[in-house]
């Protein structure tokens, strides 16, 4: 089966998936980029050269060829792209397409009532109902922002990003992480509003004052960040908090492995959020917002991580404060976590189970049904549809603080 994944760019969190997919059986995989990298994302180091990988092509290239790539091929995953003009010819012939997304209505579903709006989504989605059309759902609240429009019925599917996953011995990659006398804490990411980054320094704050010792590490950089070096000047932390700037993703990854605790604090629009599937396969003790996307996928609360409700700051300082005070409860989460992306949420997991699908989809063949059987979320479950204002309570549900006792 010819099997193309048209999206903007290729990148390092890409990958994984596409090695995985381009290795399946019976699959011929091109990964199609339509866009050249944005400059921001090539300073954050993103860049990658892909002159030795055969399967990915630019539509530059070849705009005609690459168009009838997009309308010749079994199946098409398209995402990451805003202009639809790319993928409506394929739609429109009633070709099978798989439609990768993040939340159409992240700064709020309250949205989803604009006229104009529901315009552009009747004539990108909607109208696609009862074709072989499918959504990927690159996060826990995107079947719920696509069911408010009636887009997809019955044709959502969990889902997400991919990034590396490598394979450590837990118990050094643990050993490392006790290397320093204070427990190491690491935010990652732009600092823009939406992320929160003044968030992880509310809650060091509260460690400070209750003399835990720690080191909080922040790496990235943008327009908040000068605001937030005179707020830790302010706080009396300068001794206590670092700031990195920029640094490329396999410099991050190694700051990951000696950090005890990860700190994941945007919120709602966070469409999906990869540094949480790079700091669990760290070993990172996560304490996450519950607005991110990924979250009510992949995190457990009390189990493989710790969620706080979006914006409650104390909660998340009293989350972290527990987390410092007890090795043994941050190495539990950690090492949980880890075995949650060795185990299941991986590229060739996600190939593989997307690809039975595909084949499935394929040949007609009716759905087993066994989706609901399980507690935990694996990539192309059946997507749940978890509403923003519920998904705190998703993710902790069965669980209560007691089950960490706390």
């Amino acid at each position: 089966m010819k099997l193309v994944f048209a999206s903007n760019y290729f990148n390092h969190h890409q990958k994984p998936l596409s090695d995985a997919l381009s290795k399946a059986e019976g699959i011929d995989y091109t990964f199609l980029e339509i866009e050249a990298m944005d400059p921001e994302r090539i300073r954050m180091g993103w860049g990658i050269d892909t002159s030795d990988i055969p399967y990915v092509k630019k539509y530059s290239d070849d705009e005609e060829k690459a168009k009838a790539m997009i309308m010749d091929a079994d199946a098409v995953i398209f995402g990451g792209v805003d202009d639809e003009s790319y993928i409506m010819p394929r739609l429109e012939a009633g070709r099978l397409t798989f439609r990768y997304h993040e939340r159409i209505y992240k700064e709020g579903q309250w949205k989803f009532i604009s006229p104009s709006g529901l315009k552009k989504k009747y004539h990108d989605h909607i109208r696609f109902k009862n074709d072989p059309d499918y959504l990927l759902c690159a996060g826990g609240y995107v079947a719920s922002d696509f069911s408010l429009i009636g887009a997809y019925p019955d044709k959502k599917y969990v889902w997400g990003y991919f990034p590396e996953c490598r394979q450590y011995d837990i118990d050094e990659l643990m050993s490392k992480k006790r290397a320093s006398e204070k427990t190491e804490i690491l935010w990652s990411g732009r600092m823009i509003d939406w992320k929160h980054p003044e968030d992880a320094i509310e809650a060091v704050a509260s460690l400070k004052k209750q003399g835990i010792p720690f080191h909080l590490t922040m790496v990235g950089g943008g327009v908040m960040e000068d605001v937030l070096k005179q707020t830790v000047k302010e706080k009396g932390l300068s001794e206590d908090v670092e700031f990195t700037g920029f640094l490329k993703p396999e410099e991050v990854r190694s700051r990951m492995e000696k950090a005890d605790i990860y700190l994941f604090t945007s919120d709602q629009r966070e469409g999906w959020g990869a540094v949480l599937n790079e700091s669990m396969n760290s070993g990172c003790c996560v304490i996450a917002s519950s607005a991110i996307g990924a979250v009510p996928f992949m995190l457990d609360h009390c189990v493989n991580g710790l969620v706080y409700k979006s914006g409650r700051v104390r909660e998340l300082a009293f989350f972290l404060s527990k987390a410092a005070e007890s090795r043994s409860l941050r190495e539990k989460l950690g090492k949980n976590a880890y075995v949650t992306i060795r185990d299941v949420w991986n590229a060739d997991n996600a190939a593989t189970g997307f690809v039975k699908e595909l084949k499935r989809l394929a040949s007609g063949q009716p759905a087993t049904g066994d989706e609901d059987k399980k507690r935990s979320l694996v990539p192309m479950d059946k997507a749940p549809v978890i509403s923003p204002l519920s998904g705190y309570g998703f993710v902790r549900r069965n669980r209560t603080d007691k089950d960490m006792k706390i």
